[in-house]
């Protein structure tokens, strides 16, 4: 019997703790690319040097691989448990200065992960000094 027992328990405990739970899957919002904000599009303008645009957007997710005057500035957010998110900014230069500006998404609100505490999740106490995830969002 104590035999039995002890079989049981250990199946009932690695059945509990295999990758299968009984209760789900833990899901997380998985966001990608690059961060661009409302006020980062709103100080983009035709006759900027390159330079300049990286200055204030950061470096390009992508180059055109046949065309080194094409930059794209791409964001993809996966929710956990919702929609999917996609923003594509892209920008076409002539020589050394920014020609056109094409958005595609809406680029009219921060990203869903920008919230008014900063990047990141919100923590338990309001004294946020020291996390570097809790930076102050670039558009306010």
């Amino acid at each position: 019997m104590q035999k039995l027992s002890k079989i049981v328990t250990l199946s009932l405990a690695l059945t509990l703790i295999s990758g299968c739970s009984y209760f789900g899957v833990y899901k997380r919002d998985l966001a990608q690319g690059n961060l661009v904000t409302p006020t980062m599009t709103e100080q983009l303008h035709a006759g900027m040097t390159r330079q300049q645009v990286i200055d204030l957007m950061g470096s390009p997710l992508l180059e055109a691989p046949f065309e080194a005057d094409q930059w794209d500035y791409v964001y993809h957010l996966d929710e956990a448990y919702g929609d999917i998110e996609q923003r594509r900014l892209t920008l076409t230069f002539e020589g050394n200065r920014l020609a056109s500006i094409e958005p595609q998404g809406d680029f009219s609100h921060p990203p869903a992960l920008i919230s008014k505490q900063g990047i990141g999740p919100a923590g338990e106490s309001d004294d946020a000094r020291g996390n570097l995830l809790n930076v102050m969002p670039l558009d306010e």
